[in-house]
């Protein structure tokens, strides 16, 4: 018998048919009474549900946390480090039914949604290995480097923890961009409260479980869900909250103007741009824009999401990139299907805006574009110009605009333009190239000669402009989530070593 969502040991995170929260170690039903739908995107009918957690219950639970966090400070770190490496076990041995969670409610392929788990659980070892190395060293400085003093002063610097991290993933990573955060965070001595996204809750409880089950001290985790109109600002303005690591669309700008003098950690979504030269590889271009911008249907932060290309190549990459987009499989998730249905409809409906504004503006539709209620055929648009919505706009959607360029310099204008700058990419074969053009693209990262990615998961990864605040990686995680605590030792009279 398979692995079935909310069955076996997961069976007590489900009450009748609502999934309940998880608070102060234990299971809970929300007082309110009242439960949250999820929307399967490929039946578009309602999958799970969830239960409305009301802010008295965030209240509590941000007690329990803050109180949890001073004993986990306490904890050695070898001791930290052991219990994520067992809930890294745990979430990789029950991949399966967190997976199946993911295929029904964003309407991962299957294959995908798998590797999101085991991924997942590689991410929460490499985390706890790190952070035994960076948070077990700190800095002895001494006083005589500076001008007008004696060796006099030693100043002892360590990292120590924040307190609580509030947590927010988005929809189309809820596992990955959870533990992304949670890892970091636990590992430096931190507490937690997550605010999973609605699409992809059910997925993130399996994921506390497997934590649960781990058998981390109670208080230290916690998981509420609900409305975001109900306690969503209550979350990211609580007094509670000494941190915000949060990753989603522009309602990150909203909540890094409320939020109170606390870390932010933001990634916000990108327009990433793709130049391609005349010396590229073109095959390999062709492939990479198929992968960039159409995998998990353009639902990604990273997808390619415009193509700034040579006039004098793109008939050839186009003819190329059209090709293989005739060769990819579209519809449901569970036939591991390459295109899936959007998450939702109002989603699916902000795509079709902007296809049909492009079409009045007058771009070439190199396939017909086609929709079946959430699930849009793969549609790539030629000659796409700086007046049209999809030149700026963000699809996250399996749709993807190719503006012609005459120079580099054209390229690069447009990239910089944009209000975003999380990534882009650059297609040559000349090394002096890439590195000029990625030197003057404002974005977080380039890739050269490769679709825009975010892993693998220790490397930094960042956005300027409205792609958001902070950097993330898990070192880069691990020291934004603590802060530096010096103690200066005041000698008698001047020291020095062997002197």
């Amino acid at each position: 018998m398979a692995a079935v969502a909310g069955t076996g040991v997961f069976a007590e995170i489900l009450e009748g048919e609502v999934y309940r929260y998880y608070a102060d170690g234990e299971w809970r039903v929300s007082a309110s009474g009242k439960s949250v739908a999820i929307v399967n995107p490929t039946t578009r009918l309602t999958q799970y549900r969830v239960q409305a957690c009301t802010q008295e219950e965030v209240n509590k639970v941000m007690e329990t946390a803050k109180v949890a966090q001073k004993a986990w400070a306490r904890t050695p770190l070898w001791k930290r480090a052991e219990l994520l490496h067992k809930a890294a076990a745990i979430l990789k041995e029950h991949k399966t039914p967190i997976a199946e969670c993911l295929v029904k409610e964003i309407a991962k392929p299957a294959k995908d949604a798998i590797s999101e788990v085991v991924r997942s659980g590689d991410l929460v070892s490499y985390t706890a290995e790190e952070g035994v190395r960076i948070l077990g060293e700190g800095k002895l400085l001494v006083s005589d480097s500076f001008p007008g003093n004696e060796r006099n002063k030693y100043c002892l610097s360590s990292k120590v923890p924040l307190g609580v991290v509030l947590a927010i993933p988005p929809f189309n990573y809820p596992v990955n961009l959870a533990v992304s955060k949670i890892g970091p965070a636990l590992i430096a001595g931190n507490a937690l409260v997550l605010k999973p996204p609605t699409q992809g809750a059910v997925a993130a409880l399996h994921m506390v479980h497997c934590f649960h089950l781990a058998g981390f001290p109670k208080g230290l985790i916690n998981c509420v869900t609900g409305k975001g109109s109900e306690i969503g600002d209550f979350l990211t303005m609580h007094p509670g909250v000494n941190c915000i690591s949060f990753t989603g669309g522009d309602t990150g700008i909203a909540i890094s103007k409320k939020a109170g003098m606390v870390p932010l950690q933001m990634e916000l979504g990108g327009k990433d741009a793709c130049i391609v030269l005349e010396d590229a590889d073109l095959d390999l271009v062709a492939a990479n824009i198929v992968k960039g911008g159409f995998s998990y249907s353009g639902q990604r932060c990273t997808a390619v999401k415009v193509v700034l290309i040579m006039e004098s190549v793109a008939d050839i990459v186009v003819e190329k990139v059209k090709a293989k987009l005739a060769k990819l499989t579209v519809g449901p998730p569970e036939a591991d299907s390459d295109i899936t249905p959007v998450v939702t409809e109002s989603s699916a409906n902000f795509i079709e805006g902007l296809v049909m504004d492009a079409k009045e503006k007058g771009a070439t539709f190199c396939q017909e574009y086609r929709r079946e209620g959430n699930l849009i055929w793969p549609l790539l648009l030629d000659h796409v110009r700086p007046d049209m919505r999809i030149a700026w706009e963000e699809p996250f959607g399996p749709v993807l605009p190719v503006i012609r360029i005459n120079s580099v310099e054209e390229g690069i204008h447009h990239c910089n333009a944009s209000n975003f700058g999380l990534q882009g990419c650059v297609f040559t074969k000349d090394i002096n190239k890439a590195i000029m053009i990625s030197d003057a693209m404002e974005t977080g990262t380039v890739q050269i000669n490769s679709a825009p990615a975010r892993g693998p998961d220790h490397f930094p990864f960042q956005g300027l402009k409205d792609s958001g605040i902070g950097s993330q990686g898990i070192t880069n995680s691990i020291n934004m989530m603590t802060k530096v605590k010096s103690t200066v030792i005041n000698l008698p009279s001047p020291s020095y070593t062997m002197g």
